[in-house]
């Protein structure tokens, strides 16, 4: 398995730190070709095209052959579209949308991950839907205020929704810059099964791989973990390279 979970932001050298693994082992799949990547990603309507973007700075790190997979907001992502990939990138936006729009192909996209070794790499929505259980916004907990308003993504109380299942631990993204450890710590009381909170900061990634996982990028991974008096919480800072 090879995952590169990263918490969002732009930061240039910052996000080609955190991405080189995942294009390294996409390149690997494709014999040292330029590896097909779809770039999959929730079209909201307001003129931003996450694919764009993306293809943009992982190009950046290499060459690749981009793939641009758009899903309606209110669509399902059709896995067929993934056929001949050596890669996956799931891009940011709307995680709500992203969570609809990729369930009903959880269960393809576990298989090719998990099973068949697909490197996938997500960042902000693409990496908070990533686990068992996805936290996809909400501000409150019955009534009371737990993060700021504006990193809410359109919901009112936290929310936790099934996930692609690619990793048991819970996610969380924009850690530091958008307040939402709280946030993150208040689903894990909401999910008693979930140990393992990461929250991720802005231009720093979470990277899995059969051998173990590593802090890439510029900032830090916050990791709370259930202990006998509650959540016990860990900053992991960023491994350079």
């Amino acid at each position: 398995m090879h995952l590169t979970l990263i918490g969002g932001g732009w930061d240039l050298p910052a996000q080609i730190s955190c991405l080189r693994p995942f294009v390294d082992a996409a390149t690997s799949r494709a014999d040292g070709r330029p590896p097909r990547i779809p770039f999959v990603w929730v079209d909201e309507g307001d003129g931003t095209v996450w694919s764009e973007r993306w293809m943009a700075l992982v190009n950046e790190v290499a060459k690749v052959d981009g793939v641009d997979v758009a899903v309606p907001i209110g669509g399902a992502l059709d896995v067929a579209r993934l056929d001949g990939a050596h890669g996956l990138f799931v891009c940011g936006g709307l995680t709500p949308a992203y969570a609809d729009a990729l369930a009903p192909a959880a269960a393809q996209v576990r298989r090719m991950v998990v099973e068949d070794g697909l490197p996938y790499a997500g960042s902000s929505a693409g990496a908070a839907v990533a686990s068992r259980h996805a936290v996809v916004g909400g501000y409150l907990q019955a009534g009371r205020v737990v993060c700021p308003a504006d990193a809410a993504e359109d919901l009112d109380e936290v929310t936790v929704v099934s996930g692609l299942g690619l990793l048991d631990e819970m996610v969380d993204v924009h850690a530091s810059a958008w307040g939402t450890l709280p946030r993150l710590a208040t689903a894990m009381g909401m999910t008693p099964d979930v140990a393992v909170g990461l929250g991720l900061d802005e231009d720093t990634a979470w990277h899995v791989t059969d051998e173990g996982a590593q802090v890439l990028g510029r900032n830090a991974v916050h990791r709370l973990e259930r202990d006998g008096q509650g959540l016990r919480w860990t900053v992991v800072s960023a491994e350079r390279r």
